[in-house]
């Protein structure tokens, strides 16, 4: 079936042939303009329902806090006539906000063969099963009194949230122009940030973030899924899952001239077909195969470092801290509420310029030029937070921090992560990779979750003192160990990574695996 699709290509390499462009009557320009069009829609319905849940479901808590204790002490005096200490109550508030990373955490597990067995877009179509329900529990759990029903609602949003946040860039990254793959696979993070200010601006006071509605706000995320609903099921799927797991040259033929127009399929059918031949006959791999297989150590590494540091960085701890520092500033509580919307906007700002930069600076520049500059903010917020009680105009300056931190974090980090998985694993073993990408970002979210407040109280002022030190370690990662790979093919990345997986080989052996190198393939003889 390759050599077929490749004799086709090979026929006319500088041309669109009549078989991949038989719709299209229009000139070229006209074509790259349609084609264009339907990648962006194709990100907007897929995002949409995908990561920004994500963001969504993340900032959407904050709002109704008081609300949902007092419900919460409610349901335990009419049941069971007990009045719940604060300590109590806060407890269940505490259970209620964090067992969504936990639903997280499994569909990062479940992302992985999920998508194998349905492939990416209809595994984004499947996970709204998850999202719908979790909506109708939200919505029904005030008039049935239970709160073991929000409970349950947050572990089905936290399932649908992890599973998007790994399906999502696969799909992006597999369906994108190599021209346009950090771009538009980045998009995901601006998504997720768009997600956090809709929530902060749904949450209002003015809107749904009232006593009397804050049923409707928890179950409000359902309408993006509808929206994705309605619309991606009219988009095609992945080209890469079309022709190297399922086999189906034509359909993957149609969806890269619907995606990227007809005089691009020849140079990307060309790639993919090189990347089925280095993984024909091969099944899935799992995620325990890539712990024990050297060829992707480092690669392996890469990912759980980066995708730890992405929550231990505590970029979404600042969301809680900003309303402390904001009252410290003199704001009112009415205040407070629109300057945290500030806050989300400059995620969704940044995130918006690293998408317009990436191509140009590249993946390396953008995540170290992100971590340093935590780092920098994280010392100038420890000065500004020690010398609030000498200098008037600190608080002012901690207000700043916040802000800057979280741009810096979105210039870099909040996009770049995302997207080191499709780029640097094959077919077989992507999905495997981002389940532990997935369930290093999840488990990491939930401890700085659980440990921030002890951070707080028992640090002080030095609180993010942790957080900067794990930017700066970030940083010197990414500088030592990590390639570029803007624009680079999958053989010629994996070639800069072997470089890593078999220095001690190399020195053995090096022209084997220099010429291993060359290739951008790996070959474990029995003899190393």
């Amino acid at each position: 079936m390759a050599v077929g699709v490749w004799t086709v290509i090979e026929m006319r390499p500088n041309s669109c042939s009549h078989e991949l462009c038989e719709d299209t009557q229009q000139d070229g320009v006209s074509t790259h303009k349609s084609s264009s069009l339907i990648l962006v829609l194709m990100v907007a319905s897929a995002a949409i329902g995908g990561t920004l849940q994500y963001g969504y479901n993340l900032a959407i808590m904050n709002a109704p806090t008081t609300y949902i204790q007092t419900f919460v002490n409610e349901t335990f005096l009419e049941r069971w006539d007990i009045q719940l200490e604060n300590y109590q109550v806060t407890l269940v508030w505490t259970i209620i906000v964090s067992i969504f990373s936990f639903g997280g955490f499994v569909g990062a597990l479940i992302a992985g063969p999920m998508t194998i067995r349905f492939g990416r877009k209809k595994c984004l179509l499947l996970n709204n099963i998850f999202l719908m329900t979790g909506a109708l529990l939200a919505l029904t759990s005030r008039a049935a009194k239970s709160f073991e029903m929000i409970i349950i609602s947050r572990v089905l949003v936290g399932i649908n949230a992890g599973i998007s946040m790994n399906v999502q860039p696969m799909y992006f990254g597999e369906s994108a122009p190599k021209h346009l793959r950090g771009a538009i696979s980045l998009s995901s993070a601006v998504f997720t940030a768009f997600g956090v200010v809709l929530a902060q601006v749904v949450g209002l006071r003015e809107m749904l973030g009232s006593e009397s509605c804050w049923q409707y706000l928890l179950a409000s995320n359902a309408v993006p899924g509808l929206i994705q609903l309605v619309t991606l099921p009219w988009f095609p799927e992945s080209p890469r899952y079309l022709l190297i797991d399922r086999g189906d040259k034509d359909a993957c033929i149609n969806a890269l001239r619907c995606l990227h127009g007809c005089e691009v399929p020849n140079s990307e059918l060309k790639e993919i077909l090189e990347e089925q031949a280095e993984t024909k006959g091969m099944r899935p791999r799992r995620p325990w195969e890539l712990f024990t297989d050297r060829s992707v150590r480092w690669q392996l590494i890469s990912i759980m470092v980066i995708s730890s540091a992405m929550q231990l960085c505590g970029n979404d701890s600042i969301y809680f801290y900003a309303s402390y520092v904001f009252k410290e500033a003199g704001m009112s509580n009415d205040q407070i509420q629109y300057a945290t919307i500030g806050t989300g906007t400059c995620e969704f700002t940044a995130c918006i310029m690293c998408n317009l930069l990436i191509e140009r600076k590249g993946r390396r520049f953008m995540l170290m030029g992100g971590f340093i500059l935590m780092t920098i903010w994280a010392v100038v917020f420890t000065v500004a937070l020690l010398s609030e009680g000498y200098i008037s105009w600190m608080p002012y300056l901690s207000m700043t921090c916040v802000f800057t931190y979280i741009l810096s974090f979105g210039m870099g980090p909040a996009g770049v992560t995302g997207i080191l998985p499709t780029e640097i694993f094959n077919q077989r073993a992507r999905p495997a990779a981002y389940m532990i990408a997935g369930s290093m970002m999840w488990l990491n979210l939930f401890i700085i979750g659980m440990i921030f407040p002890f951070l707080v109280s028992g640090l002080r002022a030095f609180c993010f003192v942790p957080f900067g030190a794990v930017c700066l370690l970030s940083a010197l990662y990414v500088g030592l160990f990590l390639p570029e790979t803007k624009g680079k093919s999958l053989s010629a990345i994996t070639s800069e990574f072997q470089k890593l997986n078999f220095k001690d080989l190399d020195k053995r052996f090096p022209q084997e695996i220099g010429a291993q190198y060359h290739q951008g393939k790996v070959y474990l003889s029995t003899a190393l």
